[in-house]
């Protein structure tokens, strides 16, 4: 998933000069897309990656002139290439990347921390970017909704560049909220479930009725903790396209519960952990709902709770890409 939120906090926190990377354009293979992004501090610190190591030393030995010259500068990367690269490296990757690099300054921190602000309130951001023909950023606009506009934008904003998917000069991309999950259950194969897929991006919700399992001693990198029978802490979920369910209690009453509850919500993912006559008895011949997974996890033949929690997880991101791919990332030229 994308680096966006771990660097919007990141330049929260930390009071340094920063540049901020992006990949505008893919010819060929990559090992990221357009859209992916990576921040470098002035110190050498960096957050994200933009590549497999290919290009990363070369974009930061850029860092200190870009923050002193302040202004964002595009380059090329052909890593189709069998020549060495600019320092010295032979990749043999197949792709041309195409890289913007824009120096954190106030104007756009400010602009940066509104982003967060859009995302944390779960509202998708259009961020659209004027590409210069030397592959510079000339302006750039933050798009949300049909009515919040924010940016360095000179002159009138074409609005008919909002609805899309390619245009001539500009790289248009849409920033996604943190996709949620909550997990109910909390026992010990849950753990790895929940940090595998904090760390992977989702924002991570734990339920169970029992506090001596949902504690923060076991659930250390998760959002929120709710401890509380399904009847009580249900509602306290989100139901939009945008969330994701897994219920893992092993108690067959509790999920019959969570079964009834979750059957009618608007989730994009609802999966319940165990076999399939499990979950025939939990439906007791009613429909299943249209976005259930039982048995939850594609099927590596997992044992233990390691790797249950990598099948899951495995099924959770490719759930989450298929839902994205609607939405196109472009750049031209």
């Amino acid at each position: 998933m994308e680096d966006l939120h771990r660097i919007l906090e990141a330049i929260q926190d930390n009071g340094q000069r920063s540049v901020l990377a992006t990949i505008t354009h893919v010819e060929g293979s990559a090992y990221r897309k357009e859209g992916a992004l990576m921040l470098f501090f002035e110190d050498g610190s960096q957050i994200g990656v933009l590549s497999a190591g290919c290009l990363e030393t070369d974009l930061a030995a850029r860092v200190p002139e870009i923050l002193a010259a302040g202004v964002s500068c595009g380059f090329v990367f052909d890593v189709q290439s069998l020549e060495h690269l600019s320092w010295g490296e032979e990749t043999g990757c197949g792709g041309v990347i195409h890289v913007t690099m824009e120096p954190v300054n106030g104007v756009l921190l400010e602009h940066l921390r509104t982003l967060k602000d859009c995302l944390d309130q779960h509202t998708e951001v259009k961020i659209i970017k004027k590409i210069s023909p030397d592959r510079s950023v000339s302006d750039y606009a933050f798009v949300s909704g049909k009515e919040r506009f924010f940016g360095e934008w000179r002159g009138g904003f074409p609005q008919d560049l909002m609805e899309l998917a390619v245009s001539e000069g500009y790289f248009i991309h849409t920033y996604y909220p943190k996709p949620r999950l909550t997990i109910f259950g909390a026992g010990p194969d849950a753990r790895p479930l929940a940090a595998f897929a904090a760390a992977a991006g989702f924002s991570v919700t734990v339920s169970d009725w029992r506090p001596a399992w949902c504690n923060r001693s076991y659930f250390p990198d998760v959002d929120t903790l709710l401890v509380g029978f399904p009847e009580e802490t249900v509602d306290m979920i989100q139901s939009t396209s945008n969330d994701y369910v897994v219920v893992m209690t092993h108690n067959f009453r509790r999920d019959q519960q969570l079964l009834r509850l979750l059957s009618e919500r608007q989730l994009c993912y609802l999966g319940f952990l165990g076999p399939r006559h499990r979950m025939e008895r939990l439906l007791n011949g009613n429909p299943a709902p249209e976005n259930l997974r039982s048995p939850v996890g594609i099927a590596i033949g997992a044992e233990g709770p390691v790797e249950i929690a990598v099948s899951i997880l495995a099924e959770l991101i490719d759930t989450y890409h298929k839902n994205r791919r609607r939405t196109t990332v472009s750049y031209a030229t």
